[in-house]
């Protein structure tokens, strides 16, 4: 990693574009790793459960992610213009691949009775004294930031929505191109990993995108349903932008949303 690339990505993590980090992450690159490459563990797992109703907005504030939640990073509980992104803002090449993207972007899947939307920034390590300058910029971003989607849905909305999702990791396993808010973003393959618990079903997928430099980027996307009420967690590590890194999603910031669905 040149030097040049980790100060751009320190520049690019300002409150200003976080969003593209988020959800435009990369330009174009070659397409490889087509096929069943790279898939892990099933992507969902499920548990029968009696039908529930749809939250209202408020019931929803009231069971999204606050700061007292947690035990380190900040929660957002209005997010900024750049990281409330509206569902016709998200386009992909392939229509079966748009549930992803969606996902990674911090939309709601399908048509839900109502969604609210949080976010939640971790805290980085400091570098100790004798760290080389290049490495303590790449310290500074090794952080990881979440957009989270709480959405709720009549009838068995909420099990299509998980149902869609883990459809689309399936269809486009190869990779597919989307534009967000007008930014490209080529994903160069789709990877399903362990499913969250506490929920009555969930689905975990990693997804590679092409960034600057020729890096393969991790972006990761967690769903968990609980009754009618579908939470989604799109997580990115802002040093994995230019190192291609793998990291994991904070999962006590995962579980501590989750434990508030009830």
């Amino acid at each position: 990693m040149r030097t040049s690339s980790v100060r751009r990505t320190a520049l690019a993590a300002s409150a200003a574009t976080l969003a593209l980090l988020v959800t435009a992450c990369g330009g174009s690159g070659d397409d490889q790793d087509k096929g069943d490459e790279g898939k892990g563990k099933p992507a969902s797992t499920t548990s029968a459960a009696a039908p529930a109703k749809a939250l209202t907005a408020a019931e929803l504030e009231k069971a999204a992610l606050a700061q007292s939640d947690v035990k380190s990073g900040k929660v957002a509980t209005k997010l900024p213009a750049a990281d409330d992104i509206a569902d016709e803002k998200v386009e992909t090449e392939d229509a079966a691949c748009l549930p992803l993207a969606h996902a990674q972007a911090g939309v709601a899947q399908g048509e839900p009775a109502a969604s609210v939307k949080r976010s939640w920034t971790g805290e980085p390590v400091k570098p100790s004294a004798d760290t080389k300058p290049e490495d303590a910029l790449v310290a500074a971003l090794d952080l990881e930031k979440m957009l989270i989607n709480l959405a709720s849905y009549e009838g068995d909305g909420a099990e299509q929505a998980v149902k869609g999702l883990v459809a689309a990791a399936e269809k486009c396993a190869g990779g597919f191109k989307a534009t967000v808010v007008g930014e490209p973003m080529n994903v160069e393959k789709v990877a399903t990993t362990d499913a969250p618990e506490g929920g009555d079903e969930g689905a975990a997928v990693t997804l590679t995108v092409a960034a600057d430099e020729g890096v393969k980027a991790p972006a990761k996307i967690v769903v968990v349903r609980k009754g009618a009420t579908v939470v989604t967690f799109s997580a990115v590590n802002l040093a994995s932008m230019a190192t291609g890194k793998d990291f994991e999603v904070p999962a006590d910031v995962v579980a501590a949303q989750v434990g508030k669905l009830g």
